[in-house]
């Protein structure tokens, strides 16, 4: 039972991802493969203010996700000039370079070795120490991230960021600041990506620089894409599809050497023939540009 609520766990982290990324992507039609750089940095911020300095998490989550925040805004300028693939190799640079930093820098990150024993949170001085409290936390937080997402994608907010993404032209002739509204999307993705980034260093109570690469980013493209682009609802089935059922691959005995690569090599068969059958996803709206 534990390890079924691990796993509910583990998806409601990747729903937060998924819905973050997909704002960006998806509404927006902005091309980004380096989302796991703003979880790392949410997740290593929060982590380091513990371990160094005995912060509270809730303190650090806070903190983690406004520094993710604002590498959203460095990251979120070459946007401003920058379209399509050339957009893509800039956001995936971005994620190489924040993946490299915590893999090297040691002398803070402890590089490869990672950071363990991070305390996880309290709630009136009573260590959260269950998986099914975590569950609720983690549940708690995807209904937050829900519902700030959907409220701004069904604003005038909204409605402007899907003018950008079918026509920056007519956007811009209309008198709308597009640079504006773009920062302002990449800030609010990274900051919840940075609170899904927390969430799981406290949850699992070590981290390394492997669980940020930037086949991770495209793990969390991958389920916005499947789930549907533009689609809220999307974004849960993508992340609940493609976290549980490679799991199902542990159930047949697989060794690890063999489950690893089988589940990649399943994510890439997934996303061709969902290319071909279904450019726009299962519940999407848009297609990939």
């Amino acid at each position: 039972m534990e390890y079924f609520l691990h796993i509910l766990v583990i998806t409601g982290i990747y729903i937060i991802l998924t819905l973050s990324l997909n704002l960006v992507v998806g509404y927006t039609g902005l091309a980004v493969l380096g989302h796991a750089a703003f979880s790392c940095m949410g997740a290593y911020v929060s982590s380091l203010l513990a371990l160094n300095y005995g912060i509270s998490p809730w303190i650090g989550l806070f903190v983690g996700a406004c520094v993710a925040a604002l590498l959203g805004v460095v990251i979120g300028f070459p946007s401003l000039r920058l379209k399509g693939d050339y957009l893509a190799l800039a956001t995936f640079g971005a994620g190489v370079i924040v993946y490299s930093v915590a893999k090297n820098w040691v002398a803070v990150t402890r590089g490869p070795m990672g950071l363990p024993g991070i305390p996880g949170f309290s709630i009136f001085g009573v260590q959260l120490s269950g998986v099914w409290e975590y569950l609720i936390l983690v549940a708690a937080f995807v209904f937050i991230t829900y519902f700030v997402i959907r409220r701004i994608v069904k604003s005038p907010f909204g409605r402007i960021l899907r003018g950008i993404r079918e026509d920056e032209v007519a956007a811009l002739a209309m008198g709308k600041n597009i640079n504006k509204y773009k920062i302002i999307v990449f800030v609010v993705g990274a900051f919840f990506a940075g609170i899904a980034g927390s969430l799981y260093a406290h949850y699992i109570t070590f981290i390394d620089p492997s669980s940020f690469t930037v086949m991770e980013s495209i793990t969390i493209l991958l389920m916005v894409v499947f789930g549907g682009m533009g689609s809220l609802a999307g974004s849960f089935v993508g992340a609940a599809v493609l976290v549980i059922f490679p799991e199902l691959l542990r159930f047949l005995g697989m060794p690890s050497s063999v489950a690893a690569p089988l589940r990649q090599m399943i994510y890439g068969l997934l996303l061709i023939v969902l290319m071909l059958k279904r450019p726009q996803g299962i519940l999407g709206t848009y297609r990939w540009k």
